[in-house]
């Protein structure tokens, strides 16, 4: 059955606008480049700490292939981790695995 993660971030203050250009310009096109399913993403509209994103995942099987194909690239060690480490609290991050209730229109 089909699963989502929703992943839950902390941004540095005063960087929201870094790591908004860095979620839409690099990382999301590389993770959709690599077969990720992108769902939808938010920033906190009270909160300009707050930022998350939906990712959505056809079986468990799928979703350890991805992880594989996108965290362990050089491209991703290298060039990426470095950069989201400035710009974002990890110890902040929240990663949920939800599934949609029988109604959802997300299926």
């Amino acid at each position: 059955m089909a699963f989502f993660e929703l992943r839950q971030y902390k941004v540095r203050p005063g960087r929201m606008e870094n790591w908004l250009n860095l979620m839409e310009g690099e990382i999301i096109p590389f993770q959709v480049s690599k077969g990720m399913a992108v769902i939808a993403s938010f920033r906190g509209e009270a909160d300009d700490s707050l930022y998350f994103w939906i990712r959505r995942f056809e079986s468990e099987a799928e979703r350890v292939r991805l992880y594989e194909a996108v965290y362990e690239t050089d491209f991703w060690k290298y060039e990426m981790a470095p950069v989201i480490k400035d710009l974002l609290d990890g110890s902040e991050s929240v990663i949920q695995r939800v599934v949609p209730t029988f109604t959802s229109p997300l299926q």
